[in-house]
This record gives structure tokens, sequence and C-alpha cells, in this order.
């Protein structure tokens, strides 16, 4: 408000300068001069005023401006991350599917793919949901499996969506046996990343690394499937028994893809 004051006073002082200026007997020591003088620090003062304003304005818009670009440059970032990102979960599923197509000529049983929707939370049971079910010819009791090994079994099917019991739950059982020695025994889920390897002979030679593979004799899962490895051998002095702790090889809690045995039958050996 000032500075428009400010100007509209120059404004007026320059008109009157201009009009006595333009007077004949306006002389050298005459009230032009003394106008001048009086006027001209205001006029300065006023001036550097303007010039500051504008400035301050330019600055403004400049920073406005900037802000503008920046936001739109944290946009395009965000999305070129994005879309790399979306590049690198199609190139690691492309690698996982890869390795079940794999697999999957290996299994003489007819198998289909599914894809892991979630996991039971609950720390007693230890359960996923597949997306394939009635649908897809998926029936209770049959295998599920990956490359890696033996994930667990149907336990429930809907029409288009069923419950997988994880080998490491308490309720599962598999057929096993050790792949060097053929020791047999039944491999049931004991902790979050462990199995017990129960009624194997005390007589029999089992160690820590040895290889723990389906026998195929529950007439569920097919023969030679790797389960995981010895991670643990006590044999008491007395008793039949040993006690065997397995890891399994497969990671259950990065399970994403796996594959339904359909069709296994129980073979003859």
């Amino acid at each position: 408000m000032v500075m428009i004051v400010g100007v509209i006073v120059l404004i007026a002082v320059n008109i009157i300068l201009l009009s006595v200026s333009n007077r004949r007997y306006l002389s050298y020591y005459g009230p032009g001069r003394i106008a001048i003088s009086l006027v001209a620090p205001f006029q300065e003062a006023v001036s550097s005023s303007i010039r500051f304003v504008r400035d301050i304005w330019g600055h403004y818009f400049f920073l406005v401006k900037a802000a503008q670009e920046n936001d739109n440059f944290k946009k395009a970032l965000n999305h070129a991350v994005e879309i790399n990102n979306l590049h690198k979960e199609l190139k690691l599923s492309n690698v996982r599917l890869r390795s079940l197509l794999n697999f999957r000529k290996t299994i003489k049983d007819k198998v289909i793919a599914a894809e892991v929707i979630s996991k039971d939370p609950s720390p007693w049971f230890k359960t996923i949901m597949i997306d394939k079910g009635k649908d897809d010819s998926v029936k209770k009791g049959v295998a599920v499996v990956m490359p890696e090994g033996i994930v667990g079994q149907v336990t429930e099917v809907s029409t288009h969506y069923s419950k997988v019991l994880l080998i490491i739950d308490q309720n599962s059982a598999v057929d096993g046996l050790v792949q060097k020695n053929r020791a047999r025994g039944i491999i049931k889920g004991g902790s979050a990343d462990r199995c017990l390897f129960k009624y194997v002979l005390r007589k029999n030679d089992v160690a820590v690394g040895d290889t723990v593979v389906s026998s195929g004799l529950d007439g569920v899962f097919p023969k030679g499937l790797p389960v995981g490895h010895v991670s643990g051998v006590i044999k008491p002095n007395s008793g039949i028994f040993q006690e065997v702790s397995v890891t399994p090889y497969v990671d259950f809690e990065k399970l994403e893809e796996v594959l339904v045995v359909l069709n296994h039958k129980k073979h003859k050996f």
C-alpha cells in the first residue's frame, strides 16, 4: 500500500517538474532545481523499492517453477522405479516358473501349477491356500510339491481354492527314507523350520547332512522326491529308535508357486 502511494506521489511530482521545466523563465537556480533536489532522493528510494519487489516476485516465481519441476522429476523417478521393480518381479517369476516347468518334466504324474494366495497366520497350524480347486481337478489328499522338495498335502478343497497342510505341521506325516542307506522312518512336523524323522531304527547309520527323500509307500507323495537334510542325530543308550531331526529343503516363508500332483497312483516296487 505504501509503495502504491509512493508511486502515485512520484508520478505527480514528475508531472509538476515537467510542467515547471517547460517554462521559459526556469533558471539553473530556480524552483526546478530545488524541486529536483527534493524529489530525487525520494524518486531513487521508490525506484529501488520497485526493483526490490520486482526481484522478490521474480525469485518467488522461479522457486515455484523449480518446485513444480522438482515434483515432476520425483513423479517420473517414482514411475521409473515402479517399472523397474515390476520388471524385476517378472524376471524372478519367469525364473521360478521355468524351474517349475523343468521339474514338471521329471514327474510321471499329471500336475498343475498353482499360486499361493495366503498363509495361515496362526502359530499352531502350518497351512497355505492355493488358487486351484475342484474346477481344476484338485482333490483332497493329493500331494503338493516344488523343485526344492515336498511342500505338503491338500486337506480341503472348494470350487476354486484349496488348503494345503505343510509338512512342518505337527499333523503332517510323510513316509521317508535316508537316500544313502535307505533307512526308513516317518517325517512329522516339529517346528517352524524343522521336522522330526521318527521311528528310524537305532542300528541304521544316519549322519548330519544326509539327504532324506520320500519313499512313496504312503501312496500320497511320489517316490524319490527330496524332503530335506538331516540336521541332528541323537542315539540313546537304550531303545530301538534314534532321534533324528530334518531341515526341509523348501523355504516355507517364501512359497509363491507350487505344483499339485493330480493323479498320483501308488507304484509297485
